[in-house]
C-alpha cells in the first residue's frame, strides 16, 4: 500500500495505456471478421477512401492553425517569478497545445478507422442473426470508446508526470504551473474538437439533405439506394461527423472535465493526506483511469440471445452496470486518498462528501440518458406525437418537432440545476467539479453506445446499396433505430458533462483572473451576459446556413446526374459519387472556419478590452444560452429521425395504417430533414462551444487578472512612473484606469 501511495501518479497513465491495448485486441478481432461479397466490399471502399479523403483535406487546413496558434502560444509572454528568477513557460504550453491537438484527431481517426470497417462486417452478420451484427457493431463502438478515455488518460497522466519533472525547481510553484501548462493540452484537444464536429456535421448533413431530397422525396427510391450519387457521400458522413467528430468532441469533453477539477484541486489544503498533498489533484485522474477499467467490465454485458431481444435494453445493462461500479469503487477510493477535512476558498467540506458529489455525477448523468431516451425513442409519447401530426401535413410535423425538443429541455435544465447545488452543499466548487468528473467516469462505455449507431447506420445503407434480402435491412434498421436514441443520449450526456465542467472552469478562472464575483449591475458586465447569451444562435446559425448552402450544391449535382447520365434508374450506369463526395468535402472545410474562429477569438478581444469580470458576464451568457440550445436541437433531431423510422414498419393514425411512401411519411421525411443539422451539426457543436470558450478564457486568464504579474523591469519602470506622479500630484496619469495600481502589482 505505501509502494502504490509513492507512485500513484504513476499509475494513471498506465490505466490508460491498459485501455490502449484492449482497444488494439478488439480492433484486430473486428479486422478478422468477415466482410461479405465483392459488391460489399467495394461499397465500404468507397466509403472508407471518402472517408479517409475528408480528414486528410480536414487534417491539412487544421495543421496550419495549430502550427500558427502554436506559435502565437509560444511568444505570448507568460512569466513565473520565483526567488528572482523569471520562468517562461509559455513555450510548454504551446507544445502542450500541439500535443493535445494531435491526441484529439487521432482519437477521431481511431475511431474512423474502425468505424469503416465495422460497417460492412456488420453488414454480413447481420445476414446470419441480429445478435452477431449487434457483436460486431457494439464491438467497433468499443474500440472507439477505449481508444478516446485511453488516450486521453495516457496524455494527461503522462504530461503531468513530464511538467512536474520541468518545474520541479519552482518548489511550491511546481504543481501550480505544471497545471497551468496543462491547459494547452486541453485547448488543443478542444480546438480540434470543434472543428472536426462542425466540419464533420457539415459535410454529412449536407450529402443526407441532399440524397433525401432527391432520391426519396423527388425520385422515389429508397433509403440509400445505390442508384443515388450522394449515397456514398452520406454514408461518408456518419464515419467523419458521428464517429470522427463525436471521437475528438468528448476526447476534448474529458480532458477539460479532468484538467477543470485539477485546477479547484490545487487550491485545497491537504497536507495530511498520504500523497504530498496531491490527494484532491490525482482523484479525478485516477476515477477516470478506473472507468476505462470499469467500461471494459460493463461492454461483458452488452448481449442479446435472439431476434426478439431488445437492444436497447442490452446496451441500458451495459451502460448502468458500468456507472453502478464506478459509483461503489469511488467510496473506497476517495476514503483512502483524500483527508478527513478539506477547504477550498473558505469552504469546508469532508471526504465523504467528495463521494457524495461524485455519486451526484453519475444520477445526473443517468437522469439525462433517461429524459433524452424517452424523447427521442420509437414508440414512446413525444415521437408518436410527431407522427400523429405527420397526417396533416408537412408544417404540422415541424411544429411538433420543434415543440417536442423545447420541451425536452425543462427536465435535463431541473437535473442540472439540482445537480449543481447539491454537489456544491457537498464539496463546494470543487464538488461541482468533481460530480462531472464522476460522469465522465464512463466515457469509454457512453462513447462505445454512441459509436455504435453510425456503424449500425452504414451497415444498413451498405446492405440496401448491395440488394441484400429484406431480413438483412430489417436486422440493420433495429440497430440504427436503437441508435437514433443512443445517438442523442450521448449528445444529452455531452451537454450535461459541459455545464458541470464550465462552471468548474469558470470558477478557475475567477481565482486565477482575480475577480471575487460577475457583478451584472454593472453595465458592461450586463452586456457581456447579452452578448454570450447571443453566440450560441449565431453560431447555429452558420452551422445551419452551411448545411443549407452545400446540401443545394448537392441537389443540383445528384439532379444532373440523374438527367444527363442515361441508365442509373435501370442500374444500368453507375453514379459518379465521387464528385458528390467532393462537394461536401470542399464544403465543410470552407464552411467551418468562421464558427471556429467566434468561439476562439471573441473570449481574447472582450478580456483584453473590456476586462476578465465582463468576460466572466460573457462565459455565463454562453453556458446558459448554449446548454438549451443544444439540448433543444439534439433532442429535436433526433425526436424527428425516429418519427421517420416510424413509418418505415407501419404506423397506425386515426385508425389507418400508414408506411413508406404515403403522405404522412413524406411530411416526416421534411421533419427528418430539417433536424438533420439540428442534431448532427449545431446542437452537438454546443458543448464544444461552451468548454472552448471557458478554457480559452482559462488560458489568457494570467494576462487579464486584475493582480496580474509583470517582468521586473516593466514593473521597476511603473513603479518609478507612479512614484513621480504621486509627487507631481498626477495621480490619475499613473491610475488612469479603475484597478490599475493593483493591476500591476509584483509579486
Amino acid at each position: 500500500m505505501e509502494f502504490l501511495q509513492t507512485n500513484l501518479i504513476y499509475v494513471v497513465p498506465i490505466l490508460g495505456l491498459i485501455g490502449i491495448l484492449v482497444m488494439i485486441s478488439k480492433s484486430i478481432w473486428v479486422s478478422k471478421q468477415p466482410s461479405g461479397d465483392e459488391k460489399m466490399t467495394e461499397l465500404a471502399g468507397y466509403i472508407a477512401d471518402g472517408a479517409m479523403a475528408f480528414l486528410k483535406a480536414e487534417w491539412r487546413v487544421l495543421s496550419i492553425f495549430v502550427l500558427f496558434a502554436g506559435i502565437l502560444l509560444a511568444y505570448s509572454g507568460s512569466i513565473h517569478e520565483v526567488n528572482g528568477k523569471e520562468i517562461h513557460s509559455s513555450w510548454i504550453i504551446s507544445i502542450a497545445f500541439v500535443i493535445g491537438a494531435v491526441f484529439s484527431a487521432t482519437a477521431g481517426y481511431i475511431g474512423m478507422r474502425v468505424a469503416t470497417k465495422a460497417n460492412v462486417r456488420t453488414t454480413h452478420a447481420a445476414r446470419t442473426s441480429l445478435k452477431q451484427a449487434l457483436k460486431v457493431s457494439f464491438t467497433g463502438g468499443t474500440v472507439m470508446g477505449l481508444g478516446v478515455a485511453g488516450l486521453a488518460v495516457l496524455g494527461l497522466g503522462g504530461l503531468f508526470i513530464i511538467f512536474l519533472s520541468i518545474f520541479a525547481d519552482l518548489g511550491e510553484h511546481t504543481v501550480k504551473t505544471a497545471i497551468e501548462v496543462l491547459t494547452g493540452f486541453s485547448l488543443g484537444a478542444e480546438s480540434i474538437a470543434l472543428f472536426a464536429r462542425v466540419g464533420g456535421g457539415i459535410y454529412t448533413k449536407a450529402a443526407d439533405v441532399g440524397a433525401d431530397l432527391v432520391g426519396k422525396v423527388e425520385a422515389g427510391i429508397p433509403e440509400d439506394d445505390v442508384r443515388n450519387p450522394a449515397t456514398i457521400a452520406d454514408n461518408v458522413g456518419d464515419n467523419v461527423g458521428d464517429v470522427a467528430g463525436m471521437g475528438a468532441d468528448l476526447f476534448g469533453s474529458y480532458v477539460a472535465t479532468i484538467l477543470a477539477t485539477m485546477v479547484l484541486g490545487q487550491e485545497i489544503d491537504a497536507k495530511t493526506d498520504n500523497f504530498g498533498g496531491m490527494s484532491p489533484i490525482l482523484l479525478p485522474m485516477v476515477i477516470c483511469g478506473l472507468g476505462i477499467i470499469f467500461s471494459i467490465i460493463g461492454t461483458w454485458f452488452v448481449t442479446i440471445k435472439d431476434e426478439t431481444s431488445n437492444v436497447q435494453n442490452a446496451l441500458n445493462l451495459g451502460n448502468w452496470s458500468s456507472i453502478v461500479i464506478t459509483g461503489i469503487a469511488s467510496y473506497f477510493i476517495v476514503m483512502w486518498m483524500l483527508p478527513e477535512t478539506l477547504n477550498l476558498r473558505g469552504y469546508e467540506f469532508s471526504s465523504i462528501n467528495v463521494f457524495y458529489a461524485i455519486i451526484v455525477g453519475l444520477v445526473v448523468g443517468t437522469i439525462m440518458s433517461i429524459v433524452t431516451e424517452y424523447y427521442t425513442a420509437m414508440g414512446k409519447a413525444p415521437v408518436d406525437s410527431i407522427v400523429q401530426q405527420s397526417s396533416t401535413g408537412h408544417a404540422t410535423n415541424i411544429i411538433a418537432g420543434l415543440s417536442v425538443g423545447m420541451k425536452s429541455t425543462v427536465i435535463p435544465i431541473l437535473v442540472l440545476a439540482a445537480g449543481i447545488m447539491t454537489s456544491y452543499y457537498f464539496a463546494g466548487l470543487y464538488g461541482v467539479a468533481i460530480a462531472a468528473a464522476g460522469m465522465m467516469a464512463t466515457t469509454a462505455m457512453q462513447l462505445a453506445i454512441d459509436a455504435f449507431g453510425p456503424i449500425a447506420d452504414n451497415a444498413g445503407g451498405i446492405a440496401e446499396m448491395s440488394q441484400l434480402p429484406p431480413e438483412v435491412r430489417e436486422r440493420t434498421d433495429n440497430l440504427d433505430a436503437v441508435g437514433n436514441t443512443t445517438a442523442a443520449t450521448g449528445k444529452g450526456f455531452a451537454i450535461a458533462s459541459a455545464a458541470l465542467t464550465s462552471l468548474a472552469l469558470f470558477a478557475a478562472f475567477v481565482g486565477i483572473a482575480g475577480i471575487n464575483a460577475i457583478d451584472i449591475y454593472k453595465a458592461p458586465v450586463l452586456a457581456g451576459l447579452f452578448v454570450g447569451g447571443m453566440i450560441p444562435f449565431i453560431f447555429s446559425a452558420l452551422c445551419i446556413q452551411a448545411v443549407g448552402r452545400a446540401a443545394m450544391d448537392m441537389v443540383q449535382e445528384v439532379r444532373r446526374q440523374f438527367r444527363e447520365i442515361p441508365g442509373i434508374m435501370e442500374y444500368k450506369a453507375k453514379p459518379e459519387y465521387e464528385k458528390c463526395v467532393a462537394i461536401s468535402t470542399k464544403a465543410s472545410i470552407r464552411e467551418m472556419m468562421l464558427p471556429g474562429a467566434i468561439a476562439l477569438i471573441t473570449p481574447v478581444v472582450v478580456g483584453f478590452i473590456f476586462g476578465p469580470e465582463v468576460l466572466g458576464g460573457l462565459l455565463a451568457g454562453v453556458t446558459v444560452s448554449g446548454v438549451l440550445m443544444g439540448i433543444f436541437q439534439s433532442n429535436a433531431g433526433g425526436a424527428w429521425d425516429n418519427a421517420k423510422k416510424s413509418f418505415e414498419k407501419g404506423v397506425l393514425i386515426n385508425g389507418e395504417m400508414y408506411y413508406k411512401k404515403s403522405e404522412p411519411h413524406k411530411a416526416s421525411v421534411t421533419g427528418d430533414t430539417v433536424g438533420d443539422p439540428f442534431k448532427d451539426t449545431s446542437g452537438p457543436s454546443m458543448n464544444i462551444l461552451i468548454k472552448l470558450m471557458s478554457i480559452v478564457s482559462l488560458v489568457i486568464a494570467p494576462y487579464i487578472a486584475i493582480n496580474a504579474t509583470m517582468p521586473t523591469a516593466q514593473v521597476k519602470a511603473k513603479t518609478e512612473h507612479c512614484q513621480t506622479a504621486m509627487k507631481t500630484g498626477e495621480v490619475k496619469a499613473c491610475c488612469a484606469k479603475p484597478g490599475m495600481a493593483d493591476r500591476f502589482k509584483h509579486k
